[in-house]
């Protein structure tokens, strides 16, 4: 069944559910989807490791199905959800994809694509402009990547 999310808060809870599952499976856990009118069209969780592919991110990957999905390569009725903020390729693809707006839960000061670093999503002289809503469940998406890294860096040490 198609369930319709409310607002962005549940979109984000959807994707954390997602970076979860790329926890589980060894992935930095990162989640995206792509909702168009409150339903999801696109999902992902980083898989570079899986796939053997750098550009197997979440957000990629979820643009890509949800490119499929609508049988266009032009998302202009949709938002990307993704749990923390998009890298400069996720960024870039995010405006080629001419999605309407960019929403993510916690900050990446030093690679981040949509302020952290730079802004690619806004930037004046590219095709398109995304809208940027930053910090949805901002603490749960952050303490989700901690709590991985912390593991990995701990079992790292014992080896």
């Amino acid at each position: 069944m198609d369930l319709l999310f409310r607002d962005d808060q549940a979109l984000m809870g959807e994707a954390l559910r997602l970076a979860t599952k790329g926890a589980a499976a060894e992935e930095v856990p990162i989640g995206a989807v792509i909702a168009k009118n409150g339903r999801v069209i696109g999902r992902g969780y980083n898989q570079v490791e899986t796939l053997k592919d750098p550009t197997a991110h979440a957000e990629i990957l979820a643009i890509t199905q949800a490119a499929a999905t609508v049988d266009d390569w032009r998302l202009t009725d949709c938002d990307l959800v993704v749990t923390k903020e998009p890298c400069p390729m996720c960024a870039g693809a995010a405006v080629h994809a001419r999605l309407r707006r960019v929403v993510f839960g916690c900050a990446d000061p030093r690679g981040g694509g949509a302020g952290g670093l730079l802004n690619l999503l806004q930037n004046p002289k590219l095709n398109h402009q995304c809208e940027i809503s930053s910090g949805v469940l901002a603490d749960e998406c952050a303490r989700l990547l901690q709590n991985f890294f912390q593991k990995r860096r701990a079992t790292t040490c014992e080896e």
